[in-house]
């Protein structure tokens, strides 16, 4: 049994120097697939449909049964996977990952699947969450001698099978996830078997699929549409699955039944449209929202006008509710890459145009409300603002239809601190003031808790709008490992 990775000397070097150059924060999306004659492929399509999730970095690994051959780079799937990679990607077995890292700091030796060499032979681990007690681990790891490749608290869970005197893989896996706490949705590849589980808690998704006799897993469940697989269920919150030889073994090692904390910002603005998440569909659930808002911060106007993409759902929910008419009279270009040569400073609010532009012969002398999902420190809902002031627009009627962000993630979605948040440092109508807005209105907390447990029908977290965390975090630890993720070198852009 080996792991084979080709890597430069040059390569191998920087993958594994600058030891503290990023932290945990992660949006990911994972995929995995057992027991298919195009193993790797289907997983690149799956990835392709989660790119969503994560588009700094991705990565697959493929399993022969022997051996784990992987292919990891910066960038797109699309942009990363030809022909050539895939081929190398040998056998029937395949676990995939989208990465999205934060504050800019993203770095190869980050990206997944994470692998290793063990005892016990190959193992890749693709992971979605984030595990709140991973500094503590990776601390007492560190000082019993483990030396660590990344800085992804995935890597946490890796170290903590390979040390684990438990006899089978399976079992080594569940004394590893029995010792973190956090948000966990993970693919796991042996060389025998592939393992899926999720945190008790339930914070993130991880879908079970059929395709062709073989196993699926995935974040969405649009990845499964993608494939043409069959959706079968969820791995349920606490469950680990053990796939091997075509055959499906669940398991209950964690807590089951344990209180639900589903990340409700999965469904509001995170996932797919087209996705379900606990048998819910995101699309319809955003279009309540829209309803929501409407019957909690009605307005007289002319027009509902979504900001694309985020708004689209939830507003047109508000106009369906509120019988005003809606229109796409802000166009977006879906065409814009994260970054661009940017002209002098004599082209006024240049970064918002590349991507939004409005139809003044829509908007002319029109009174509107805008519909979005959430603000977060607000700059471009206020050049946003100013563009429909000077196409005409008379009134500016802001809607957003969650309640205000004042609080960071600790379970996996990339948010700024805090302090960045400007519905923490200030009020509903100091915000307006600053976006330049008629009026501004956000959905509350109680509507939003309310249409959980009535539509959902799902126990949710809602700790970035409440400040409510159900699994404690200790801030004070993590927050002083941040400072040390600044100095970061050039990498190699695949591997």
């Amino acid at each position: 049994m080996k792991f084979s990775l080709p890597l430069t000397p040059d390569s191998e070097q920087a993958l594994f120097k600058e030891h503290q150059a990023d932290h945990f924060h992660d949006e990911c999306g994972v995929f995995g697939i057992h027991g298919h004659d195009e193993a790797a492929h289907i997983t690149y399509l799956g990835l392709y449909a989660l790119q969503h999730r994560g588009q700094e970095s991705c990565g697959i690994v493929a399993s022969n049964g022997r051996e784990h051959t992987a292919h990891r780079a910066m960038g797109l799937v699309a942009d990363t996977f030809g022909e050539k990679a895939l081929s190398r990607l040998k056998g029937r077995h395949a676990v995939g990952h989208v990465r999205y890292s934060t504050a800019g700091e993203s770095l190869l030796r980050n990206a997944q699947p994470i692998c290793a060499n063990t005892d016990g032979g190959p193992v890749s681990i693709a992971h979605n969450g984030n595990i709140v007690n991973a500094v503590a681990i990776r601390r007492e790891l560190e000082g019993r001698g483990a030396i660590f490749g990344s800085t992804a608290d995935s890597e946490v869970m890796l170290h903590l099978l390979a040390r684990s005197r438990e006899a089978t893989m399976e079992e080594r896996f569940i004394d590893a996830i029995s010792r973190v706490k956090g948000a966990f949705s993970v693919a796991l590849l042996t060389d025998d078997a592939m393992i899926g589980a999720r945190d008790p808690s339930g914070f993130r998704p991880l879908s079970l699929g059929r395709l062709d006799g073989a196993w699926v897993l995935a974040s969405e469940t649009c990845a499964l549409d993608l494939i043409g697989a069959t959706f079968e269920r969820d791995v349920e919150p606490g469950e680990v699955v053990v796939i091997r030889r075509g055959r499906l073994r669940s398991l209950w090692p964690l807590a089951r039944n344990a209180p639900q904390h589903f990340c409700v910002f999965e469904y509001m603005y995170f996932a797919r449209p087209d996705s379900n998440l606990s048998g819910n569909n995101v699309y319809a659930y955003r279009k309540e929202l829209g309803r929501i808002l409407a019957r909690e911060h009605a307005v007289p106007v002319d027009m509902v006008v979504p900001v694309l993409d985020s708004g689209n759902a939830a507003a047109l929910g508000y106009a369906e509710e509120s019988g005003i008419p809606y229109d796409t009279a802000l166009i977006r270009n879906h065409y814009v890459r994260r970054t661009f040569i940017e002209p002098a400073q004599s082209i006024r609010n240049f970064g918002v145009k590349v991507k939004h532009n409005a139809i003044r012969s829509f908007l002319d002398g029109k009174r509107i409300v805008l519909i979005d999902d959430s603000i977060v420190r607000g700059t471009t809902l206020i050049k946003i603002v100013a563009m429909l002031r000077a196409a005409g627009v008379r009134e500016v009627h802001i809607r957003i239809s969650g309640p205000p962000s004042v609080g960071s993630c600790y379970y996996g979605v990339d948010t700024p601190n805090r302090e960045e948040l400007i519905a923490y440092r200030h009020s509903v109508d100091e915000i307006r003031e600053m976006l330049g807005a008629d009026s501004l209105g956000y959905l509350s907390l109680e509507g939003l808790r309310r249409s959980a447990a009535q539509e959902l029908k799902v126990g949710i977290c809602d700790g970035c709008f409440s400040g409510d965390y159900p699994v404690p975090v200790n801030v004070d630890e993590e927050l002083p490992q941040l400072s040390l993720f600044r100095a970061v070198e050039d990498e190699p852009t695949s591997e």
